[in-house]
């Protein structure tokens, strides 16, 4: 296949999918026109071209693009794609409330009301009786004086960060902690640090030696990280938040459902009350089946952020309809607690096989996140290619989400998986797993290539 690359530039690409390498910047010479034309053309810019050698990387190696499938319906335990049924670990839908009759109507119902959109942002257009209610109902949740909801669950964590923390401040947080969480912290002003992932001696390690150089200190971490499955040791950082007077922010956004017997995150996993932590913060996309993140905290932050957090100003108002049906969600998965047991009995299984089988799950602790580790970016999309093929829709995670050395394909599992579905795709993965390592698929068959044919 033609792909105007060579071998070499196809294998740095490969080493580190997303790594600007062999490209020279070369500084205009002093005859050079004060302005390029070209360069007003978005192909040039470093990123695009990163893509398009990715691309003829993917094509090289007889691979299909394993992102962007067009579902035909619900995305569930199942779903349908190009007219055929698969069984699916791609979706957050974890307790399986996303189709619910119950939260279905009150959207509905919703809509009939308010109609779909919230036509301003609140400040401007006003509240719903929805918003308040499901805000009440978060700060409840977390016996917190109050709570607001964001229309984005990114802009969340970018907005409550950039404003809680500026010059002289320090924020300190996970090294696997999510892309929100370091951009809010970046565009914040304030110095940024990241501690080893979960590696709490190494955070107090920092704030020993550093502490004193700043007037405030926010530290973020997430109570379910969602690359790898493990939990954060709550009352542990609560410990090292009070000795070093430091705001402690949890990120819930895929903890909510998941940790606790009745889902209510990691304050109940660990046992620890949840009014010692500062901040909470969590999204309506994954168990609440809608879109949109919260924070819940003491009143004082709740008044900054309802008239300062720019991704609340100066955003549209959620949806009522999203906003109800999140509700609806809430209150089903506080009077079924008994999907939460599911959900974690179908985890647990999910990880006990996949171990019996041999595979790598890293750190997962089988709640609802198991990862199969494949070492290997182009493997990883083979994978996932293969097991489309078998039946099994997952999606892989590669560079640079991860290190390369840590690519994987992500399994979600949910409350509605039958035991039977899981034992089938750890098998599935299994198998088609050691048929690509025995065919050496990945970046060591292109280093074998690019040494045969230099000699």
């Amino acid at each position: 296949m033609k792909t105007g690359l060579d071998r070499d530039a196809i294998l740095e690409l490969a080493r580190g999918m997303g790594k600007r390498a062999a490209r020279q910047h070369k500084a205009p010479s002093r005859n050079a026109p004060l302005f390029d034309p070209s360069k007003a053309d978005f192909a040039t810019l470093d990123l695009f071209q990163d893509m398009e050698m990715q691309r003829a990387a993917a094509q090289m190696a007889g691979l299909e693009n394993p992102y962007f499938h067009v579902h035909d319906g619900h995305l569930g335990p199942t779903t349908r794609v190009g007219g055929r049924e698969y069984v699916s670990f791609a979706g957050y839908d974890y307790l399986g409330l996303n189709t619910h009759k119950k939260v279905a109507e009150a959207a509905k119902k919703a809509i009939d009301t308010y109609g779909m959109s919230a036509s301003a942002s609140r400040p401007t257009a006003g509240n719903r009786p929805v918003h308040e209610e499901l805000e009440r109902r978060l700060a409840e949740l977390y016996g917190a004086e109050g709570a607001l909801i964001f229309v984005s669950g990114h802009a969340t964590n970018v907005s409550t960060i950039g404003l809680l923390a500026g010059p002289g401040d320090l924020v300190i947080h996970d090294r696997l902690s999510h892309n929100s969480i370091v951009t809010g912290a970046q565009l914040s002003g304030a110095v940024r640090m990241a501690f080893d992932h979960a590696d709490l001696v190494h955070l107090e390690k920092l704030l020993a030696t550093r502490r004193g150089r700043f007037n405030r200190v926010l530290i973020v971490v997430e109570g379910y990280y969602s690359m790898d499955g493990d939990v954060a040791d709550l009352e542990h950082l609560v410990r090292i938040k009070e000795k070093y007077a430091a705001w402690l922010m949890v990120d819930e956004a895929h903890a909510l459902g998941v940790l606790g017997n009745r889902g209510l995150g990691l304050f109940e996993h660990c046992g620890v009350d949840p009014a010692r932590i500062d901040i909470w913060m969590g999204t309506l996309s994954k168990t609440l089946c809608g879109c949109g993140g919260y924070i819940a905290g003491s009143s004082v932050l709740i008044e900054l952020l309802k008239y300062h957090a720019p991704g609340f100003m100066y955003s549209v108002g959620m949806p009522p309809a999203v906003a109800a049906a999140s509700l609806q969600a809430l209150d089903i998965m506080l009077k079924e607690p008994e999907r939460v047991e599911r959900l974690h009995e179908n985890g647990q299984l999910f990880l006990r096989e996949s171990r019996k089988a041999g595979l790598d799950t890293g750190l997962s602790e089988g709640y609802a996140i198991v990862p199969v580790i494949v070492g290997d970016s182009l493997r990883a999309v083979k994978l996932s290619n293969l097991l489309l093929e078998h039946g099994i829709f997952t999606i892989p995670v590669l560079s640079p989400a991860v290190p390369e050395k840590a690519a994987r394909i992500r399994f979600f599992i949910t409350s509605e998986h039958s035991r039977q579905q899981i034992k089938a795709a750890v098998e599935k993965t299994c198998q088609l797993l050691k048929q690509l390592e025995r065919e050496n698929f990945g970046l060591s068959r292109f280093a074998s290539r690019r040494d045969e044919e230099t000699g």
